[in-house]
Order: C-alpha cells, then sequence, then structure tokens
C-alpha cells in the first residue's frame, strides 16, 4: 500500500480523496492553486502544496507543477479525481515515467478510452451495440455523406473530452454546417483537440451507466447501474441507482456489456460505462456510448446501494490489490437518489451565480449524506466548477427516497451576496410526475425550460 498520495483536485471531490486516505493509513498531500489555500481539503489534508494562482490552466492543469509537487513531498501516487487532469493519457504516462502511480487505468487504456471514437470501435469488436454513426473522426462533407445514410437529427460529437461538454443536434440538412462548426471550436477550445465524429440521435432516451471495478490479475465485476437522465443540455442535475422501470433482462444485458467492455480493453480502476436507452413502443434497445476512466462525480449513489467504498477500492487496485468482492458478493439494497447543488441561477437559463456564503444550512438525518467542502466564508469562486454539494439520499424503496430527498432539499440554505442555488429547481424536479413514474428521458429538462439539447 502507498505511504503518501498526492491528490490534484479540489473542493468535494479532493476532500473525500483526504478521508479515504485517512482511513487507509495513508498520508494525503494536497496540490492547490492560491485560491484554495484556506479551503476545508487544505485544512484536512497532513500536508498541501501551493502548484500556481487561481486559473486552473496555470495550476490543476499545470502537469509539470502536480509532478514536482508529488516527487518533492514523497507521494508514490497521484489521486486525479475527476475532470482537471484525470482523464489525460499524456499525463498518466508521465506520472509512469516519474515513477508515479496515477490511480487511474494504465496511459495506454486511458488513450483508447479517451477518444470516443477509438472506443466505439474497440466496443464494436468487443460485441457492443452502438448507434448508427462514424467509427472514424469526420469533416463536415463525410458528416453530410452520413446523414445522408443515416438520417437527421444527428448529434456531432468532439472525439476527445467528456462531462457532456462538446456536443450539437443538427436537427437537419440546414442546421448542419453550423452545428459542426461551432462543436469543432467548442472541442478545440475546452480539450485542445477539434475532431469530431457524429451519430445518430435519440430524442427520447434514457442515460444509464454500469460502475465497474477491475484489478491488474483479471478480476472485473460491476457494481450495478445509475440512471443519469435528469440532465440539462448534457449536464447530469440528479442521478439515481439501481435504474427504475427498465426490464431486468435489459438491465442484466447493460450490465454485462459494461463488463465485457472493460475486460476487451484491458482497463484497471473504477470505471464508468455509459449507455444510451432507446425509448418507445417497441422493445427498448440499448446503445453504448463512452467510458469514463475516473471515479464519476455521482459515485455516492452506488456507494450507498451497495455499502462499497469506490475512492478506497480504486486506491487499493492501484497499489496492486485484487479485488476483495466478486460478482456474487455485491448485492444492490434499496434506491439511492443524488441532487447536485450548483451555484447557478435556474431564473437565468442557469447562468453561473458565485458568492461568499455568508449563511450555509446543510441537511442531515436518517440516510441522508451530504458530500461537500463548503462553510460560512467560502467563496465560490468564477474559476472553477460551480458545484456547492451533493445530497444523497437512501431508503429502502424508491418513493421513499424521492420524499428522503425531498426533505433534505427543504432543509438545503445557502445565502450570500450574488449566490443563487439549484436546490429549489432541483426539488420541483423530483416531484414530477414524469420523475415519479420513471417515465423521464435525457430531454425532459430542456422541455421543461423551454430549451433544446445543443
Amino acid at each position: 500500500m502507498f505511504d503518501t498520495i498526492l491528490i490534484a483536485n479540489r473542493g468535494e471531490i479532493a476532500l473525500r480523496e483526504i478521508r479515504a486516505c485517512k482511513e487507509l493509513g495513508i498520508r494525503s498531500v494536497l496540490a492547490h492553486s492560491s485560491r484554495d489555500t484556506d479551503s476545508l481539503p487544505a485544512r484536512l489534508a497532513d500536508e498541501t502544496v501551493c502548484i500556481g494562482p487561481p486559473p486552473a490552466k496555470q495550476s490543476y492543469l499545470n502537469a509539470a507543477m502536480i509532478l514536482q509537487a508529488a516527487l518533492n513531498t514523497g507521494a508514490q501516487a497521484v489521486h486525479p479525481g475527476y475532470g482537471f487532469l484525470s482523464e489525460d493519457a499524456d499525463f498518466a504516462d508521465a506520472c509512469r515515467a516519474a515513477g508515479l502511480t496515477l490511480i487511474g487505468p494504465p496511459p495506454e487504456v486511458m488513450a483508447e478510452l479517451g477518444s470516443k471514437v477509438s472506443a466505439r470501435r474497440l466496443m464494436s469488436r468487443s460485441g457492443l451495440p452502438l448507434l448508427p454513426g462514424a467509427t472514424e473522426p469526420l469533416d463536415l462533407p463525410a458528416a453530410r455523406d452520413l446523414a445522408d445514410r443515416i438520417g437527421y437529427p444527428l448529434l456531432i460529437k468532439a472525439a476527445a473530452g467528456g462531462g457532456g461538454r462538446g456536443m450539437g443536434v443538427a436537427r437537419d440538412a440546414g442546421t448542419l454546417a453550423d452545428v459542426f462548426r461551432t462543436t469543432q471550436a467548442t472541442a478545440a477550445t475546452l480539450f485542445g483537440d477539434a475532431r469530431v465524429y457524429a451519430e445518430r440521435y435519440l430524442s427520447r432516451a434514457r442515460h444509464v451507466e454500469v460502475q465497474i471495478l477491475a484489478d491488474r490479475h483479471g478480476n472485473v465485476v460491476h457494481l450495478g447501474e445509475r440512471d443519469c437522465s435528469l440532465q440539462r443540455r448534457h449536464q447530469k442535475l440528479v442521478e439515481e441507482s439501481p435504474a427504475p422501470a427498465l426490464p431486468e433482462d435489459l438491465v442484466a444485458r447493460i450490465r454485462a456489456a459494461a463488463v465485457t467492455g472493460a475486460r476487451a480493453a484491458g482497463y484497471q480502476g473504477a470505471g464508468t460505462f455509459e449507455f444510451l436507452v432507446e425509448c418507445g413502443d417497441r422493445p427498448a434497445a440499448f446503445y453504448f456510448m463512452e467510458v469514463n476512466c475516473r471515479i464519476q462525480v455521482e459515485h455516492p449513489v452506488t456507494e450507498m446501494v451497495t455499502g462499497i467504498d469506490l475512492v478506497a477500492e480504486q486506491i487499493r487496485v492501484a497499489a496492486g490489490e485484487p479485488l476483495r468482492v466478486r460478482q456474487r458478493d455485491i448485492v444492490l439494497s434499496g434506491t439511492a437518489i443524488e441532487c447536485r447543488i450548483n451555484a447557478e441561477n435556474p431564473a437565468r437559463g442557469f447562468a453561473p451565480a458565485p458568492g461568499t456564503i455568508t449563511e450555509l444550512s446543510l441537511p442531515a438525518g436518517p440516510f441522508v449524506r451530504v458530500d461537500t467542502h463548503v462553510h460560512p466564508g467560502c467563496r465560490i469562486a468564477p474559476e472553477y466548477d460551480s458545484m456547492i454539494a451533493k445530497i444523497i439520499a437512501w431508503a429502502p424503496d424508491r418513493d421513499t427516497a424521492i420524499a428522503r430527498m425531498r426533505r433534505a432539499l427543504s432543509e438545503t440554505s445557502v445565502h450570500g451576496a450574488g449566490l443563487h442555488t439549484t436546490a429549489g429547481f432541483l426539488d420541483g424536479l423530483i416531484d414530477s410526475a414524469e420523475f415519479r413514474t420513471a417515465t423521464h428521458t435525457t430531454s425532459h429538462v430542456d422541455t421543461l425550460t423551454g430549451r433544446r439539447a445543443a
């Protein structure tokens, strides 16, 4: 087991990793920007190293400074969390070259799965179902040819990156050129890679993902599935496990596909295989979408229904230990729901609403978990993600879990000059008839807010 781990992230996920390290008896070193010097993760880490000024490119995305911090503090491993450098294969390779273990899959696996195009090729060869579309990056003429073959609407997607960013829907031939060029420009700005591909767009679909764990000894297990269909413009808002109101045989096939894909890729660590489930009159079909080579924001719902600490398992696997559980040992119990509380103003199109927290009240009570790094006096900075907290509620059945989450949201109060949160909006969302009856799709939120996914 590692003696020291450098945590190359911030906010609630950095705090989550520090807590896992403490429970495992591992010394934690937090690499942070100057903006986060007085953050809660910095207060609780065993050691801190400032790696640069607030802009992420000069700190949390500064691979050279992070590697130097790890080497200077005697760390044997780097935990990247999610976002920032967590799925950067070049960073993973640089860690290996420096004699450090990146807590994630090997660089070559990350490189193959990090490109959605090469991931699609691999999963197609492994027998996973794909939406009709490209298996190579496209230029605009090739995209037009593809649309002529498979029809509209067409989803244009960045080949690199993730997190629901770098996508656009071309609904007809007249919009294709604009959507294609806009997505290329977005991909270049966000991911430094302007390559895009395209696939058929499902206007009525559920977003279902499977959590897997794999070790370097050939063991792979799934920990059930999560439904992430409540999302605004491809950004997830609410997640739950297990996915409700899906046929048992379909769920079994989706879970098996994730394990098959992980084995085919030679995956190691915690990862998520994402699928779209087509909704309609005919029997539901599912399609592979992408792989997230990291811990997910929504991992707590899986922890709540399985009782397995995913971050601790990540660390153990990265240290070379075999998985401590087999598939027969994993049993899902009850329902868990997660709501992401962001500093955004729903009344202004979810515009960012950062500021300094002056008053804070977060929920508690039976079977309610809150993952957060904030406290009174804490500033929600405009340089970073606007997440304030993740509220997770568990109950033996879904109706009770919804009621418990609504109670938890009613106890959530965050105040500060200029601050707005999504708590009230999320309460209305999970109280909607579509969510309660599990008839919601990925377009539900955009329909409610009068927006089209783009």
